[in-house]
């Protein structure tokens, strides 16, 4: 089992200016870790939000500048980095993929995710999205080993979808990433109760870093980044604006909580239901 270690999610908003969203992640990275954390966690698409065409003609691959700098940062500063997701060139015509990326302590990436659930949804008086216009699924789910121990990555909307965080577990994450950019509108009544409750179903620690405000006059995220345990207690939350919530995470508090209520050993196969 490994030690505790300090974990931190971060939260921001990001804009069109590549350079300026770029600058205020890393002082937020920089930050978290001069406040202690070993584990610092960015949000779903850090480096721009913006025009799609844009997003799609300046996407980038696995080798280009946004992995580079994922690499020099996590090398530095020493973390494991999780560094939110980023457009990623892929090979359908006029779409990208919403890539997840993870950096050890030595600076190399562990693992990448491709975002498997696509937003496309239209709520009257709400949120209007189609992500799958413009962005393109992934279909593999992602477990990365680190000095810290095992995390499960997801991606935002895949927060609905309870069978992915089960496959997480039962391939051995005591921990789970949620970074987001979750529409102020849903937000405000669904954010919380879905991390803490993928993190009692599946007896995990959940970290989820979350974008907030208006990133321009018609998108506005909720915020509210938060770490969740085992338990399903929130044991770190940020409010508005730019923040950092940092906590301590104890692996040995995943094992309690599994061997006080071992709901994980309880779990049985059935036939689909029948029609009266």
């Amino acid at each position: 089992m490994t030690a505790p270690f300090v974990a931190a999610v971060l939260q921001m908003t990001t804009k069109a200016d590549r350079d300026a969203n770029r600058a205020t992640a890393e002082g937020l990275v920089r930050r978290a870790a001069a406040l202690g954390a070993q584990v610092v966690c960015l949000p779903e698409m850090w480096p721009f939000i913006g025009n799609n065409v844009d997003r799609l003609e300046r996407a980038q691959t696995l080798e280009g500048p946004i992995v580079q700098w994922g690499r020099a940062l996590a090398a530095e500063l020493g973390i494991t980095l999780f560094a939110g997701t980023f457009a990623e060139r892929s090979e359908v015509p006029g779409k990208v993929h919403n890539t997840g990326i993870a950096f050890g302590p030595q600076g190399d990436l562990l693992a990448s995710y491709r975002k498997i659930h696509l937003f496309d949804i239209d709520v009257p008086g709400g949120a209007q999205f189609t992500e799958s216009d413009d962005i393109a699924g992934g279909a593999q789910a992602v477990v990365v080993d680190t000095v810290h121990g095992r995390f499960g990555m997801t991606t935002c909307y895949d927060l609905r979808f309870p069978p992915l965080y089960q496959a997480l577990r039962d391939a051995g994450a005591d921990y789970v990433l949620v970074p987001s950019a979750f529409t102020a509108h849903t937000g405000k009544d669904h954010w919380e109760v879905l991390l803490r409750a993928r993190a009692i179903e599946q007896q995990v620690y959940v970290l989820a870093a979350d974008q907030t405000g208006w990133h321009n006059s018609k998108r506005q995220s909720h915020g509210h980044s938060m770490i969740v345990d085992p338990w399903g207690l929130v044991v770190a939350r940020a409010s508005d604006g730019e923040a950092i919530a940092l906590a301590s995470i104890d692996p040995a508090r995943v094992r309690t909580v599994r061997s006080q209520l071992p709901c994980g050993d309880h779990r049985r196969t059935f036939a689909k239901p029948a029609v009266a």
